[in-house]
């Protein structure tokens, strides 16, 4: 770490202290010859998209990973995020019962379908919303429980599904930050009515882009896989408002690479992990710790900076950002604080705000190791012990 002096931050004009930009992004990067030898059976086949055999191959492998009967593949998650609530929303129903402290785009998504989102607060150990949390928001007019999971923990799964088991309305999870993780012992992708997960380059499964859908479903899982095929159901027999959803051979045989690599990302992400353990515990930083009885990828590092910590959470992404730590807010401004052209549903959510300004993420995946995170938890002491004089500007 090449911080002795104040004067030796970027601030006061001194050199960064990574040469390039360390990102929260996963950026996993599989074997390429694996990547290229699941690509080679589509040029084989001729068949390069439209459902073609490294898709049929990838939503097999997925479904066995997730132990579930089925798997969807789309083109990204966020239409399978559309095309899953477009299955399954109460007819005559608009509201969309979910967290405010979530995705940035998420009630967005919602609005595609003309939808309403209702936000909801979330648990304060979790940050993911519960039972009681979205209890307090259902009526007559709720058309779908839309629970995404935090980053880190889960949320509140055993008492979401025996809520959408007593009220009728349906359960759609949002787990893209939940990939691998397991609850009571089983895999995520078979709770609620369905779960939607991504395979962008920045998460668990990088498929370059892509998505997919977990059910146990038979109905929904084939109205799902007709919806992305332009509402098709056998040549030209157009039975569903469709569009064209489709996954492309390529991007299936690059998540292909990246189921194989799992156990490897796994055992890479624990050891970054564990650094960071050990560099903030004696800082005023607060790391959200996964669970340690249950599968977790420890891909992300969620911190919370307690009120010991000195500086703001802007003051800190700053002296952050000036280094080359491209380190993030997380969820900042939650979504019922930005303006939106369509309409939401809006109560007292004063805890999410609150939880809003508390907490970032730092650098972690694929293109860091172990001297770099190292680096990162040192930087933060020196910034915690070097306080006083940093406030003053350098003085």
């Amino acid at each position: 770490m090449n911080k002795r002096e104040v004067s030796d931050l970027v601030l006061f004009g001194g050199a960064p202290l990574f040469d390039e930009i360390k990102s929260t992004s996963n950026l996993v990067q599989p074997d390429p010859k694996k990547f290229f030898e699941y690509a080679r059976k589509s040029f084989d086949a001729r068949w390069i998209t439209n459902n073609g055999p490294v898709v049929q191959e990838l939503e097999l492998r997925l479904a066995e990973v997730h132990g579930v009967s089925h798997c969807v593949s789309v083109c990204n998650g966020l239409w399978g995020l559309v095309l899953s609530m477009s299955c399954l929303a109460l007819d005559s129903r608009r509201e969309v019962v979910m967290p405010s402290l979530t995705y940035r785009r998420l009630a967005d998504i919602v609005a595609w379908l003309d939808l309403v989102p209702r936000f909801c607060e979330v648990s304060p150990e979790t940050l993911g919303v519960s039972r009681a949390t979205v209890e307090a928001c259902l009526n007559d007019e709720t058309a779908i429980i839309l629970a995404p999971h935090p980053i880190v923990n889960l949320c509140d799964i055993d008492g979401l599904e025996d809520l959408a088991k007593e009220s009728g309305i349906p359960l759609l999870f949002d787990s893209v930050e939940a990939a691998h993780a397991t609850h009571g012992g089983k895999q995520v992708g078979g709770f609620g009515a369905a779960e939607c997960f991504s395979m962008h380059a920045s998460k668990f499964l990088n498929g370059f882009e892509g998505g997919y859908v977990t059910t146990n479903d038979a109905a929904l899982a084939e109205k799902l896989r007709i919806k992305r095929a332009f509402g098709f159901s056998g040549e030209d027999n157009i039975v569903e408002l469709g569009l064209n959803a489709k996954l492309n051979e390529l991007h299936a045989a690059m998540t292909l690479a990246s189921v194989d690599d799992i156990p490897d990302q796994l055992v890479r992400n624990m050891g970054l992990y564990d650094v960071y353990e050990r560099g903030l515990r004696n800082t005023s930083i607060r790391l959200v710790q996964y669970r340690q009885d249950e599968v977790r990828t420890h891909k992300n590092i969620l911190v919370e900076l307690t009120g010991d910590w000195p500086y703001t959470r802007e003051k800190t992404l700053e002296l952050l950002h000036s280094e080359n730590m491209l380190a993030r807010p997380y969820y900042h401004p939650p979504l019922h604080e930005k303006e939106t052209s369509y309409e939401t549903i809006v109560g007292n959510l004063d805890l999410s705000s609150e939880l809003s300004l508390h907490y970032l993420l730092l650098p972690s995946g694929d293109f860091l190791n172990v001297e770099d995170v190292e680096a990162v938890c040192q930087f933060l002491t020196f910034l915690e012990n070097n306080s006083q004089e940093i406030v003053q500007g350098g003085a």
